[in-house]
């Protein structure tokens, strides 16, 4: 019989040692991990979305306005670049359960609805991973709107991410714009809120109404009408903004109109309206 060396021992103890500390230090990492994100449990941010040639800027004075009501002292930033990444500038707060969250499209005058909605998607996940969110609101302006409409048709039902729980919609196309796809302003609305006439962007996202989660997400749709005549804010008639009630009809857990009247009601105009800000103050979080 031959005896295993004395030599050949200590390395093996070593390195069962080092492995029982790696494995305690991972342990403690995740436990660490866990429990910082789960601190933020109870945080549920609102995401901005600016309209088509626009930037975050469009977004302050609501956000300023929030914040002047007691409902938030944090203010995010993010940055999408022009293939879609995400920076944060800034960071959430486990104590401030409100926060806001400003994103900036560098491509603006991108007009690919679905790329726009993934880099959407993107901002939710780069929240979700950073600070494990749950739920988050949206409140879009103009072709924010559309985005948002196009993140619901191909992400709400998406299990792995944090569920939308309100949405605030000022001055949506969801049914073309004047002296666009609604040239003279002839498109109507039937009695159940259908348009007399489908644009493609309409038409992709009538899926809504058999896909959109039941009863999760509450709708405040806010337009406004220049009393001119033309049934309008100058830019997107009345009865396209109107239309998006028959794409989340049966579906949404609520739908509310808001109508806002004269030049302060018109499409550039309405963000920087102080009894705009009243309604999606009081409408996201009761103030």
């Amino acid at each position: 019989m031959y005896k295993i060396k004395s030599r050949y021992k200590l390395p093996i103890m070593m390195g069962l040692t080092l492995v029982g500390v790696g494995l305690s230090a991972c342990t403690t990492g995740a436990i660490k991990s866990h429990a910082a994100t789960n601190r933020y449990k109870d945080v549920q941010p609102t995401l901005f979305i600016h309209g088509y040639r626009s930037n975050y800027h469009a977004e302050q004075h609501m956000a300023n306005a929030a914040v002047k009501a007691g409902v938030t002292k944090t203010i995010v930033r993010a940055e999408i670049s022009k293939t879609g990444s995400v920076t944060l500038h800034g960071k959430l707060k486990a104590s401030d359960h409100h926060p806001i969250v400003e994103i900036n499209y560098q491509y603006s005058t991108n007009p690919d609805y679905y790329t726009n909605a993934q880099w959407a998607k993107n901002v939710v996940t780069k929240l979700q991973k950073t600070y494990n969110i749950k739920n988050f609101n949206f409140v879009g302006h103009s072709n924010g709107n559309l985005i948002i409409m196009y993140y619901l048709r191909n992400y709400a039902n998406d299990k792995k991410l944090p569920k939308v729980r309100k949405i605030v919609d000022i001055a949506g196309h969801y049914n073309g714009i004047l002296r666009q796809n609604d040239e003279v302003n002839q498109m109507k609305l039937k009695s159940n809120g259908r348009p007399t006439y489908i644009d493609s962007d309409y038409r992709e996202l009538l899926k809504l109404r058999s896909s959109l989660p039941k009863k999760q997400i509450a709708f405040l749709n806010i337009y406004g009408d220049l009393n001119n005549g033309t049934h309008s804010d100058g830019q997107v008639s009345n009865a396209s903004t109107l239309s998006l009630k028959y794409l989340v009809s049966g579906r949404a857990k609520s739908y509310q109109v808001k109508k806002f009247t004269g030049k302060s009601a018109a499409h550039s105009s309405l963000h920087e309206n102080k009894n705009v800000d009243k309604a999606l103050i009081k409408f996201l979080w009761s103030k």
